[in-house]
């Protein structure tokens, strides 16, 4: 029988060969979406599932169940905020979610996400609900039996929301978004009544995807994207995957008229590159090298795309730039490029969204995946039910399903659980914000001058290089003296919009 500390290496020793082979499931993943051949879908599948599987044997090996009593039984755990206290703390979480979750089910769930993709791939394409429709159905049966599996007391969808959200609740998360919707409605009437419309030649123009490529390129790197340890590529649904320690891949999608989605794309992927770039690597392989979860993930990704990336500082420094890559920008002024970036209108599509209507596309999003999970909602009945919300919440008609229930990629992935943390991501990034500016001084006179490491070093120190040390809602009260509210978010954008539309 092993000591505690000799337990403890061994299942440092685990964790770190187990994070090693599931980075080859991460670029089997990342090929699938950039470069493979559609022909090669049968057998990325097969792949995919077989590595799924044994990743799961890794996971459940009983041998690690007997390695944790024996050090969480020892003094490792005395401060629960030490390195070992903190890895023995998440493993014992892994371990005790692994062991409930079937083998096959595990392999079944990973086989049918990469048969969905690519019919979603196509699906989307052609406008077929019919086609994917099968596969949601799949999904969906496969989540609820997941949530089982995993166990809940309130409602099946907590299972699998704290699978991306640790410790979040429902009824917790609904709590947040109903003021926020609220308040949010109120604003975007207020916008609407104004008419005010950006200034025509600037979000539509010809902006070829050769310079479009080039400038994103740039934008990455001047907020302090590592190409050395990165790359920027292409796919359908842009995305950011880690490979490894030195290998973060970000993906973007280009349109000819628009270089804006595009760029705001790029800067969204690329901070969650900088999280994934900003980790310890001391502590590669282990929880506390890692990140805390998906909704502060997305507080990184959406504080350089919003919050940095829509500033007047930003486009201060980045407006001669973007004037002399795109010629059509020539003339166009910085108060007319700042409204442009920040306009704000109910459109159909998520990932183009502004700032203050994007929180309502979560928010649908998480309503229809509770009412599916719970069985309240049946997957061929989703195509209606979409349309009918999205009138209620943004008052927009969706002409078809590519541009309304098949324009995300999540669901054939069976990531149920995971919407919600994009716009707690947007909550935390806005309070996290805050107090940067409160510790380190006025950021926009660095912004304007292209100077954006202080913010990047205040992330890398508060958030990035503790990894798991704390979960999210107590990183949020340590940081912040406050637990997540949404009241910095609709300061920022009551103020940022205030002013823009004249409110």
């Amino acid at each position: 029988m092993p000591d505690a500390r000799s337990a403890y290496a061994e299942l440092l020793t685990r964790s770190k060969k187990r994070s090693v082979f599931g980075s080859l499931g991460s670029l089997l993943g990342w090929d699938q979406r950039t470069y493979m051949p559609k022909a090669g879908s049968a057998h990325r599948s097969d792949q995919l599932a077989l590595v799924a599987g044994m990743s799961h044997e890794m996971a459940t090996d009983p041998r690690i169940g007997e390695l944790l009593a024996i050090a969480e039984a020892s003094d490792l755990v005395n401060d629960p905020l030490s390195d070992a206290a903190v890895n023995l703390r998440e493993w014992r979480r892994g371990y005790d979610q692994a062991t409930k979750l079937p083998q096959a089910l595990v392999e079944a769930l990973s086989r049918t996400s990469s048969k969905a993709y690519d019919v979603w791939v196509e699906a989307r394409k052609a406008n077929d609900f019919a086609a994917f429709r099968p596969f949601l159905e799949e999904m969906v049966k496969l989540c609820r039996e997941k949530a089982d599996a995993l166990g809940w007391k309130e409602q099946r969808y907590d299972a699998l929301l704290d699978l991306y959200e640790p410790d979040a609740k429902t009824r917790e998360v609904q709590a947040l978004f109903e003021p926020l919707q609220r308040e949010l409605a109120g604003l975007i009437r207020r916008i609407v009544a104004t008419g005010k419309r950006a200034e025509p030649g600037i979000l539509e123009n010809d902006y070829p995807v050769a310079v479009q490529e080039t400038f994103c390129a740039e934008s990455a790197r001047a907020i302090g994207f590592d190409f050395d340890a990165g790359r920027l590529d292409v796919t359908t649904h842009p995305f950011c995957s880690t490979i490894g320690p030195g290998d973060v891949r970000l993906t973007t999608r280009y349109d000819p008229r628009c270089a804006w989605s595009a760029l705001y794309g790029t800067l969204h992927e690329a901070g969650h590159g900088l999280y994934n770039q900003g980790l310890d690597p001391e502590h590669r392989g282990t929880p506390r090298g890692a990140s805390v979860s998906l909704g502060i993930h997305e507080s990184q990704s959406r504080m350089w795309e919003n919050l940095v990336g829509r500033s007047r500082a930003f486009w201060q420094f980045f407006l001669p730039r973007a004037q002399a890559a795109f010629p059509v920008l020539k003339g166009k002024s910085l108060d007319a490029m700042v409204f442009a970036a920040n306009e704000s209108k109910p459109s159909l599509i998520r990932v183009e969204a502004d700032e203050a209507t994007y929180n309502l596309h979560i928010i649908l999003r998480f309503r229809l995946e509770i009412d599916l999970i719970e069985g309240r909602l049946q997957p061929a009945d989703v195509p209606g039910a979409w349309k009918s919300t999205m009138k209620e919440l943004l008052g927009v008609d969706v002409p078809d399903d590519r541009r309304g229930c098949l324009q995300d990629v999540h669901w054939s992935g069976a990531s149920f659980g995971y919407f919600p943390t994009y716009a707690l991501g947007n909550l935390y990034a806005s309070q996290f914000l805050e107090q940067a500016k409160s510790e380190i001084g006025d950021l926009d006179p660095m912004f304007a001058k292209g100077e954006f490491r202080p913010l990047l070093d205040w992330l890398r120190l508060k958030i990035h290089r503790p990894g798991k040390t704390r979960r999210a809602g107590p990183l949020c009260q340590h940081l912040t003296g406050k637990p997540l509210s949404h009241q910095p978010l609709m300061r920022h954008l009551n103020a940022k919009l205030g002013a823009l539309y004249n409110l």
